[in-house]
């Protein structure tokens, strides 16, 4: 079928233009594509040669020169080098006939179109111009029909009236009827000869001229065509990997890798190299070590005395514990399992034994790791032990002793000459370990034995101390204050020892802040001391002088309207009316400054000068405190600055949660935030143990800002399931947020410590109490929104709180704007991680979540499934089954809080009532 019998149409012509335009395009593409194709080939072609120049580097290491795995790597880097080369043969065999050929065809193509155009004008331009004359003929034939038919009515009414009388009116309408009909008879002439014409233009352009036109057309279109195959099968030739050469290469690198056998690797390494007994690595102690000791310390010898016997007998109990999980672990392994340390595979030439063909250097693996191991241990120990002849050093002494008995055993011949099977590599190791710990153990005993039941002998004195009949000495009670009468601290300590030096003893207890007693006298504990780290600090003086002579000025502190280093955001949202002000400090590139912040037609604030003198001011006069200086602008009612016209005229104190950090005392730290570490902490004042989270003080204000937020919303709270706040301690660095101390630690880890023993029951109850506590939130328009396991505490009797509330919004709606990092994808609602939008429906999704840990006694969500995997899942209508033995009415609550419209989600009140009925029929 050619285009002469198809395409002789107006629209198929049109058709035709817009398919040849849509070919010059596509060569258009095509040409890009091939252009970056050829170019592409060639880097890659640079990079392959380059990869496989590299490989054939080994070609210069004489010891693998017989290696069947390095020949067949050689073969394999040859191949990539031909394949390499074919690429740049083809890319420049693409660039050299493809990417011209389709340059001329795109030419061609714009030739045979403006050629198709011209001829199809030309060739319809005589019959165009005859059918518009049909058309105008027509017309003019029917405007001539018409004066012909009035010309002939007038006439014949003019003649039926007055037939007899003729006259002059008569005759002039006979003749307008007569050229009428003249006019209207030669246009009917013209109008049938040119209709003639016009059919037999439109036959010989239909039938003659246009198939001649679209002849022409479709032998340029057929070449065309040709050409362009001819184009993309050299593209593809030039690319082709079925070709002999491309087939035989491949055959020949698979061949020599199937070349590649376990016994012909090693065999001119065999043979070359016989196994050796490895030299035995002997440790001794250093005698060196125990010469300035008085004779106190011995070589190889423990030393049991009142600085050590406690450590030794600590040691002892730890080494018994772990012999004794050892000898458990040891006898859960099945016997085929076991290893028989008799096993010994000879060779068949009678050469030295073989650990199943795997000894290195006569030794296994894991013995010379060991080694390793244990050599880095002792090296590190004997550095330690010559760091001082102290209560450490000598436990560092007897700790190196120890490592000594370790690395004897561990270079015995016994276990160089075990068979060792590569799925008992456990066994080995406990095996080793518990040699190790026996030999230990051992030393531990015969020291300890030697003792019996003797008090301990005192160790060395320290030589730093002065003896008892000094002038200087301080009685032995004073050095014993603070927590369980432990040692004074070394900074306390230190100092004392310093003032002893330089001042007589009664001076010495006036500088403490203490009543002097003589020697004799009973003394009273001495205070603590506390040491001033900024201007205008309520610690103690800094310096000796202070220390005589404490300052009368109260200190910036102890003023309410200080806020210490209370974030901006916070001061602005304090200050309400015009005057309202406080005193806070700030870091400005790494200067603390001191910053008034007063509320004046907005929020300003002010730097506090500091004056070479010392003094502090703004633009009036210096005073010598800050306090004075506050208090002068208060009480003379003149303005800040002339420029701002700030008066200052009501102080805004401190919020009642707003704590002093010397008001907490850290004890140790129990857990990492966000923010920075969690302590466990002691409120000076009414020595209650609280919980302490800290702010890191290279945060930037935004990401503090963030940390007080949880402070903020906490403190409004009072539900016994919340975590209750204590206080916000802000007067300095580190920014702190105090809170009851539960003691039970993380609901998740409560769950998978204590799986085995928690009853149906108890589980009830914690999601119940986690509902009471959501409920609130719920009342109070809260949205928690990291709502899990983890951030839940559990208290006595196993009361769950909710706890960590750094997300937490007081909104009914909350959109997300800022993107959603660092979201918990598996325990956040559908709506909230596709459109960003928060409310209290999507922590009752949440709440499903943590019902299903609770049941699942601390289980990972989805497990298995990644954040995104779980997210398609879940809008493909997955829901997590059932965890075992949870009731079913649960789950069906569990489902109901997992519906993907949280329209249909139930509230807190409904999912407390309803865990509460539950519960309720558990009794």
């Amino acid at each position: 079928m050619g285009f002469t019998s198809v395409l002789l149409g107006k629209t198929a012509h049109e058709a035709l233009l817009l398919r040849q335009e849509a070919e010059m395009r596509l060569i258009e593409n095509i040409k890009r594509c091939l252009t970056n194709k050829a170019k592409c080939d060639k880097e890659y072609a640079v990079a392959l040669s380059a990869v496989a120049t590299q490989g054939q580097k080994l070609d210069k290491c004489e010891e693998l020169s017989e290696s069947c795995v390095a020949t067949a790597w050689r073969s394999l880097c040859a191949q990539w080098e031909a394949r390499a080369r074919r690429l740049r043969r083809g890319a420049e065999a693409l660039e050299g006939r493809a990417l011209e050929r389709l340059v001329a065809m795109g030419a061609e193509r714009r030739r045979a179109r403006k050629m198709l155009q011209d001829e199809h004008q030309r060739t319809t331009q005589h019959f165009t111009q005859l059918s518009d004359e049909v058309t105008k003929k027509q017309a003019e034939y029917q405007k001539y029909l018409e004066l012909y038919k009035q010309m002939r009515t007038k006439f014949e009414e003019q003649y039926i009236k007055f037939p007899a009388r003729g006259g002059k009116k008569l005759e002039e309408l006979r003749d307008k009827y007569q050229k009428a009909c003249r006019k209207l008879h030669l246009t009917h002439n013209e109008y049938v000869l040119l209709l003639a014409a016009a059919t037999e233009c439109e036959k010989d352009l239909r039938c003659v001229q246009l198939p001649a036109v679209l002849a022409r057309q479709r032998a340029a279109q057929d070449a065309f065509v040709i050409a362009w195959r001819g184009v993309l099968l050299d593209v593809v030739q030039s690319f082709d990997g079925t070709t002999d050469e491309c087939v035989e290469s491949q055959k020949n690198t698979e061949a020599t890798i199937q070349n590649i056998k376990p016994e012909d690797e090693y065999k001119d390494l065999n043979e070359k190299y016989k196994n050796s007994p490895c030299d035995v690595i002997t440790f001794s102690f250093e005698p060196s070590l125990v010469e300035d000791t008085s004779g106190n310390l011995k070589v190889n010898q423990l030393t049991v005395d009142n600085l050590t016997v406690e450590w030794l007998k600590n040691k002892l109990t730890d080494l018994e514990t772990n012999l004794q999980e050892n000898k458990e672990k040891q006898s859960s392994f099945q016997s085929a399992e076991i290893i028989t340390v008799n096993g010994i595979n000879k060779s068949s030439n009678g050469g030295s034994p073989t650990t199943n063909g795997t000894r290195i250097n006569g030794c296994s693996p894991e013995i010379l790791n060991n080694r390793i191991a244990t050599a880095h241990d002792i090296h590190v120990l004997h550095n330690k032990s010559n760091i001082s002849k102290s209560e450490e050093s000598k436990l560092n002494r007897n700790q190196y002793i120890l490592s000594l008995s370790f690395i004897f055993k561990r270079n015995s011949p016994t276990l160089d000459t075990a068979s060792i099977n590569s799925e008992s590599r456990e066994l080995i190791e406990l095996k080793c370990n518990e040699v190790q710990w026996t030999k230990q153990a051992d030393l531990l005993r015969t020291a300890l034995s030697e003792l019996g039941c003797e008090e301990a002998p005192s160790g060395c004195p320290d030589p730093a101390t002065p003896p008892p009949s000094s002038p200087q000495s301080i009685p032995a009670n004073e050095d014993h204050q603070g927590e369980g009468n432990s040692l004074a601290s070394a900074a306390t300590l230190a100092l004392r020892r310093h003032l002893a030096s330089v001042l007589p003893q009664r001076k010495i207890f006036r500088a403490l802040g203490k009543p002097f007693r003589r020697k004799s006298a009973p003394c009273s504990p001495v205070p603590s001391i506390r040491l001033r780290t900024h201007r205008g600090g309520s610690e103690g003086p800094s310096s000796l002088t202070d220390l005589a002579t404490q300052p009368l000025t109260r200190p910036l502190v102890d003023e309410e309207w200080f806020h210490g280093v209370l974030p901006r955001e916070e001061v602005v949202r304090l200050l309400r009316v015009d005057g309202d002000f406080l005193v806070r400090e700030t870091t400005r590139n790494d200067e603390c400054q001191t910053v008034l912040s007063v509320c004046w037609g907005g929020h300003k604030h002010f730097i506090v000068q500091t004056t070479p003198e010392g003094h502090y001011r703004f633009e009036g006069p210096a005073f010598p405190s800050v306090r004075e200086l506050i208090l002068h602008q208060q009480n003379s009612g003149l303005a800040v600055t002339g420029r701002s016209g700030a008066i200052l005229r009501r102080p805004v104190p401190r919020e009642r949660w707003e704590l002093n950090n010397d008001d907490v005392v850290l004890m140790e730290k129990i857990g990492r935030g966000n923010f920075g570490d969690v302590y466990k902490a002691q409120l000076k004042s009414s020595k209650q143990e609280v919980a302490v989270k800290t702010c890191r003080m290279t945060l930037p204000d935004e990401q503090k800002k963030t940390f007080l937020q949880e402070g903020r919303i906490l403190k409004q709270y009072d539900h016994p399931n919340i975590v209750r706040l204590i206080g916000i301690c802000v007067q300095k660095q580190p920014i702190m947020i105090v809170m009851e101390l539960v003691t039970g630690g993380s609901l998740l880890t409560f769950l998978r410590n204590r799986a085995s023993s928690l009853t149906l029951k108890q589980l009830l109850g914690m999601c119940l109490d986690a509902a009471a506590g959501m409920r609130y939130l719920e009342s109070k328009n809260c949205i928690h929104r990291d709502l899990a396991a983890r951030n839940c505490l559990v208290g006595k009797d196993h009361i769950v709180k909710i706890s960590d509330f750094g997300m937490s919004r007081e909104e009914e709606e909350y959109i997300v704007s800022g993107g959603m990092k660092q979201i918990p994808i598996k325990w956040t609602a559908p709506e909230a991680l596709n459109f960003g939008k928060y409310t209290s429906l999507c922590d009752v999704w949440s709440y499903g979540i943590l019902m299903w840990e609770i049941f699942a006694k601390g289980d990972t969500p989805y497990s298995g499934f990644s954040n995104s995997k779980a997210r398609e899942k879940i809008d493909t209508g997955y829901r997590m089954p059932s965890p075992e033995q949870c009731p079913e009415e649960m789950y069906q609550l569990m489902l109901k809080c997992w519906e993907y419209d949280p329209e249909v989600r139930p509230h807190f009140q409904q999912i407390y009532t309803t865990v509460d009925g539950i519960f309720s029929d558990m009794r």
